[in-house]
């Protein structure tokens, strides 16, 4: 595997609360950067390839869905998410990405919905996409786990926990304007067979389940919204540097134990860098990519990187440098 540059992006409707950790090769170690904010989507690749220390790929990860449940995309009689994707904004599709305002304007080719709450029920959505339950409109990946419980639904716009507004605006400012450039995992094959010099692949990514693959427990409670709460489980982290050989992490010590910071984006920069040590992970082959061997996530729905699946991958695990 040839990858020189490894980056997760915390994503966010919110421009300022969009921020990325970055890894370097430098041949023999991965040298992380401080987490700095995402900035102007439109170069955000090219600037990451630009930072490459050499000929290999560029791995980017990002927190929100990349791809679609197979009983939406079954029903759109395209072959493909990524067809789907040359596809939506145009033509019949033209109106895809707009949230629809009112139950009446839910159809496959304008599923988003509500615009806001007021008399706006799930069944409305499950009704207009001629599906019978919420499992429908699930991908497999976005299903409970022993970790957590079901996603929400990416068509389901409204509450704290919704990722279609975020997913709207990743494919149409990220994925979409590069489409033709990018490889998108595992659409397009795995990361080893993907992983070839000047090629950027673009991977899903969840944070939240990093958690616990760095032995983040979920008690006694603590919150990832508060800087007390970051920094009481922060010796995780640190612990996760000291047992990664080929990590160099130095440069964000300080910030981790500081607990990412007291403003409002301290959680951003957080998720940001859990995001990263998850991805490094896979790459280093400590852990899995997860995914099933299964045409429809190939072809469909994608997977999260590094999320066990029931047929998923398991670890490569190694116990010092490759």
């Amino acid at each position: 595997m040839s990858i020189a540059l490894v980056a997760h992006c915390d994503w966010s409707i919110d421009r300022q609360k969009r921020w990325q950790c970055v890894a370097v090769c430098n041949g023999s170690r991965w040298i992380i950067s401080a987490p700095e904010p995402v900035s102007d989507t439109a170069i955000l690749l090219s600037r990451l390839r630009q930072c490459a220390k050499f000929a290999g790929a560029t791995l980017v990860g990002f927190d929100f869905p990349i791809g679609l449940p197979e009983a939406y995309g079954r029903a759109l009689g395209l072959f493909s998410f990524r067809e789907a994707l040359q596809t939506f904004g145009t033509g019949s599709f033209a109106e895809w990405f707009l949230v629809a305002e009112r139950r009446s304007q839910i159809s496959l080719h304008r599923p988003f919905y509500p615009m806001r709450p007021g008399g706006t029920q799930r069944q409305h959505l499950f009704d207009a996409l001629g599906v019978a339950t919420g499992n429908d409109l699930l991908r497999h990946c976005e299903r409970a786990t022993g970790e957590r419980g079901n996603a929400c639904i990416i068509f389901w716009t409204l509450g704290g926990n919704q990722v279609g507004k975020a997913a709207i605006a990743g494919w149409r400012e990220i994925i979409i304007p590069n489409l033709a450039e990018i490889a998108l995992w595992p659409f397009d094959g795995g990361i080893d067979a993907l992983a070839n010099p000047d090629v950027t692949i673009i991977a899903e990514t969840y944070p939240g389940d990093v958690y616990g693959q760095l032995g983040i427990p979920r008690r006694p409670i603590w919150s990832k919204r508060r800087q007390s709460g970051r920094q009481s489980i922060g010796h995780h982290l640190i612990g996760w540097l000291a047992a990664r050989p080929r990590v160099d992490g130095t440069a964000i010590l300080d910030v981790i134990s500081d607990g990412f910071g007291s403003d409002k984006t301290g959680e951003d920069r957080f998720d940001a860098t859990v995001g990263l040590f998850g991805m490094l992970d896979v790459v280093d082959g400590y852990r899995g990519d997860g995914v099933p061997d299964d045409k429809v996530v190939g072809r469909w729905e994608g997977w999260i990187l590094g999320q066990a699946g029931a047929r998923g991958r398991g670890s490569r695990r190694r116990e010092g440098p490759p």
